[in-house]
């Protein structure tokens, strides 16, 4: 997944920075250039290109603003080569992480009858004719939406399609569950993007193929963890106040400091290696960080004093 980390901030919109990468650009010129020849002027071309991740762009803020109406975080927007990518942290919850997934979707949804009602508008005006390049980018520009929603809905993870027949499952077979059946649903996607990669001989389905395989993988290693996490027996007292599960028994928590692994909540944040304190650590079920001292009912503890957090790094075995 690309970062922030070598991207360009474009603005800040409703709390969600957007960011560019820098190989947007080699990919545009290419693209452009490359573009059939629809219209007497190159600048459309150029126009239709920044059309396709303008729609891209209200995709992922759909997302991200869906997510935080759930209350969930969402802060982050990333555009690339392959399209756009929505940092979403929603609550573990089927219903909440359903609705952040899908809203992605809906704006395309929304989007289309808007632009093949300014298509009909413009035909009917008389602009066809008049403006012919302008009518040929409205069509294009619908024809764009309707492809990114259809391909977005396909059922493979991790596209929207695949996450929301996660999210679905998820009410019936459990989270673990619903992520593995989701991932290896994936896979058989994987291998006809693979094939379909050889039949059309293009590389970019290729580079596609390479993504979903990569994110299927990861998807599939993930189920495998919380599958082990589920199994472990959970510690009395405690409970993460996000998620409102109770922490495992065991060694699951590393030290920043000296790396080593330890039970934060027996020994209530300090390290009993390097002696280092915490008062945050990380929920290995949701993924928080928060106060130590609030996963057993906000009691303050004197140990807790530096603020620095402990991540949740263990896999359980």
């Amino acid at each position: 997944m690309p970062t922030h980390h070598g991207s360009i901030r474009l603005f800040r919109a409703a709390g969600i920075t957007v960011f560019l990468h820098w190989s947007w650009f080699l990919v545009a010129m290419y693209e452009i250039n490359g573009r059939n020849r629809d219209y007497t002027s190159y600048i459309y071309n150029v126009i239709e290109y920044l059309a396709l991740f303008l729609i891209v762009l209200l995709h992922e803020f759909g997302h991200s603003l869906a997510c935080r109406q759930v209350g969930g975080t969402a802060n982050q927007i990333v555009l690339w080569p392959l399209g756009g990518v929505a940092y979403v942290d929603p609550p573990p919850r089927p219903g909440a992480t359903l609705w952040s997934i899908a809203a992605g979707p809906l704006v395309n949804v929304a989007l289309l009858p808007i632009l093949l009602g300014m298509g009909l508008i413009s035909r009917s005006v008389g602009w066809a004719e008049a403006y012919p390049n302008f009518h040929s980018l409205l069509r294009t520009v619908a024809i764009i939406d309707l492809v990114l929603l259809v391909f977005n809905i396909l059922p493979i993870y991790p596209l929207d399609g695949g996450q929301i027949l996660r999210s679905l499952l998820w009410f019936v077979i459990g989270r673990a569950r619903s992520l593995m059946v989701a991932t290896v649903i994936g896979f058989v996607g994987v291998a006809g993007f693979i094939l379909l990669a050889i039949y059309a001989q293009s590389i970019w389905y290729g580079v596609m193929a390479a993504f979903l395989l990569l994110n299927c993988w990861s998807g599939l290693q993930h189920a495998r963890f919380l599958t082990r996490l589920a199994k472990l027996p959970r510690r009395e007292g405690y409970s993460c106040p996000r998620c409102q599960t109770a922490p495992p028994l065991g060694n699951f928590w590393k030290c920043g400091h000296c790396g080593q692994s330890f039970d934060t909540f027996q020994t209530q944040g300090v390290c009993p290696h390097c002696g280092a304190q915490y008062a945050t650590t990380g929920c290995l079920d949701c993924g928080a960080q928060l106060p130590l001292a609030q996963w057993h009912g906000g009691k303050t503890l004197d140990a807790f004093a530096n603020g620095d957090q402990i991540k949740a790094t263990g896999v359980p075995q």
